[in-house]
């Protein structure tokens, strides 16, 4: 018999993961009955009674087991790390707080047993926040243009994983991982399915515009050079204009013309935009030091503080 893992990565979701549970379970005995289980709670250091609820449910079924993280690790190590714990013969990443739609499992597994390595859900629309969605649009288009791989529109990362797939993941020594970047890159064969993301069920959502930000700039470093780029080319257009310019007024000097105000306005207004490029590509340059520095730094993806069930 065939094992599929669920792993569930939570941050305060104490409204959400008894119901999530009942509602995996009852795919497994209804949908997916030829198949063997496991469902794994990583827990990312939880505010709230999170824990308390999961410990409940590992009491209650053996086949639901639990990660607890010693602190919090961060949005992208904590689920990575999920992946690796797993034991099944695949691995479906759902998020804790509904809207990757329960009932997508089985059609995940249908295209999984077709031979397709990875299957993921792929968002068509969302009740999000309009702003949000509109600027994810801006965001995923720009990385498919710009990125060194086939960057994926509107996947978050949920979806099954082939053991396959895990056991290369395994054998990569990534310190910062980005499994959407990773999926790419690795050139696996990938069925997406389509679905209409919902409204979170309960709860509170911990992103902000920060973790936004701190996501967007990890796969734009991670995965395009374009930021070193434009500072490059920038800086040779300006240098070159600046040269020119330092001509220009040189000859200007020596043949004595008339001096008009709107020159050293003009100069003024030059040296400003030049400085306030300076200053800009300055900071893009030190966000890729800042994911180069993460990465030698060679720390843990996670510290367990607890395990239950495995």
């Amino acid at each position: 018999m065939k094992k599929i893992s669920v792993l569930v990565p939570t941050y305060n979701e104490e409204e959400n993961v008894a119901l999530l549970s009942e509602k995996i379970v009852e795919q497994f005995e209804t949908e997916l009955v030829a198949y063997d289980y496991e469902l794994i709670f990583i827990d990312n250091d939880s505010k709230d009674s999170t824990r308390e609820k999961i410990r409940g449910l590992c009491r209650s079924n053996p086949k639901i087991k639990a990660i607890f993280n010693a602190r919090n690790f961060g949005q992208f190590s904590s689920p990575y790390y999920g992946l690796l714990q797993t034991t099944g013969d695949c691995t479906i990443s759902m998020c804790a707080d509904f809207q990757d739609p329960v009932e997508l499992i089985p059609r995940y597994v249908e295209e999984w047993e077709k031979g397709y390595k990875i299957v993921l859900g792929q968002k068509t629309s969302s009740k999000e926040s309009r702003l949000v969605y509109a600027a994810r649009n801006i965001y995923y288009r720009f990385m498919k243009r710009n990125s060194d791989v086939e960057y994926l529109e509107h996947v978050t990362g949920s979806g099954l994983y082939d053991r396959e797939f895990i056991e290369v993941l395994r054998g990569i020594d990534e310190p910062r991982p980005l499994l959407r970047g990773m999926i790419a890159e690795l050139g696996y064969s990938i069925k997406l399915i389509p679905y209409d993301q919902q409204r979170r069920r309960a709860g509170k959502s911990s992103n902000n515009i920060f973790r936004y930000y701190d996501a967007a700039v990890q796969s734009f470093t991670s995965y395009t050079k374009i930021g070193v780029r434009l500072a490059v080319f920038t800086g040779v257009v300006f240098t070159a204009v600046s040269m020119l310019t330092a001509l220009g007024f040189a000859i200007y000097k020596l043949l004595n013309w008339s001096t008009f105000d709107i020159i050293p306005f003009a100069l003024g207004l030059a040296i400003f935009v030049v400085v306030s490029l300076q200053l800009l590509f300055i900071g893009v340059v030190g966000e890729y030091v800042l994911n180069i520095n993460s990465r030698m730094k060679k720390r843990p993806l996670v510290i367990e503080s607890e395990r239950i069930n495995f």
